[in-house]
């Protein structure tokens, strides 16, 4: 059996537009992978990982996870959104063990399970503390370890950085490739942001506006360059990187929809 998330020839038409969010896009995610889709906001870019989540179904083509086609959402897919989306009248623990609950696992399990990825994101000691004692870098830490509780396959996150500031969203970036690299979890990530992209991809498809297609699609090797010990701001300082940045750049600045606004 294919151990490989994959789309094939997607396309999605919302009734209410009169062009296509998505026109035969074609992705294939594999084991461990971390793919980050790269685009303008109307790039299609939330559409493809509601998709992927389940949450809504293409006008045509496929989706499908190690063979069995995606209908609807499913514990081999967790999401990460922007807005943290925790229960604020759950303490930190029982917001990361809340899927666990649901599922019927018993306290003792999904309390070990859970206090397992506080220990992964680096807030054991915040167990106790209620949602709203938490800054913004940390409430999402809480998101990601929830999702990584569920044991899920797949970490599916809609741009879950960008309402954070600078210096804690690279705090965040640095987060998610320890987590990536320590569980082995497929991620499939979605963002504006070209540098977020470059430092955390290993696979990086360029989108583009109405309709989304995927216009180019990247391998890069940045962020294992950062698991084998280089400092973040020195692979983003470095000439490769931001040679591709700017071409990333000039990529999205020449794509019509976006002359068109100018």
């Amino acid at each position: 059996m294919s151990s490989e998330l994959r789309v094939e020839q997607v396309s999605v038409v919302y009734p209410e537009q009169a062009f296509a969010a998505l026109d035969k896009v074609s992705l294939t995610i594999g084991a461990k992978d971390l793919t980050v889709a790269l685009g303008p906001s109307g790039c299609g870019k939330t559409t493809l990982l509601n998709l992927l989540a389940g949450f809504v179904q293409p006008s045509s083509g496929q989706l499908s996870l190690n063979g069995q086609r995606i209908t609807r959402p499913g514990a081999d897919r967790a999401v990460v959104f922007q807005d943290d989306a925790l229960l604020p009248w759950l303490n930190v623990l029982d917001n990361v063990a809340f899927g666990l609950r649901l599922q019927g696992v018993s306290k003792t399990e999904r309390e070990k399970t859970a206090n397992a990825m506080l220990s992964l994101v680096g807030l054991a000691e915040f167990a106790q503390q209620q949602i709203w004692q938490l800054s913004g870098g940390m409430r999402q830490r809480v998101g990601i370890a929830r999702a990584l509780a569920s044991h899920s396959e797949v970490l599916l996150m809609d741009e879950p950085f960008g309402a954070l500031d600078a210096f804690t969203r690279e705090q965040m970036q640095e987060l998610l490739l320890k987590v990536w690299s320590h569980t082995g979890r497929r991620i499939f990530l979605i963002t504006h942001d070209i540098e977020e992209a470059l430092i955390l991809a290993s696979h990086l498809v360029l989108m583009t506006p109405r309709p989304g297609r995927i216009q180019e699609s990247l391998t890069l090797d940045f962020n294992q360059r950062w698991l084998k010990g280089e400092p973040i701001r020195s692979i983003k300082s470095d000439p490769s990187f931001i040679r591709l940045r700017e071409q990333l750049l000039s990529s999205l600045t020449a794509q019509p929809a976006l002359r068109e606004a100018a």
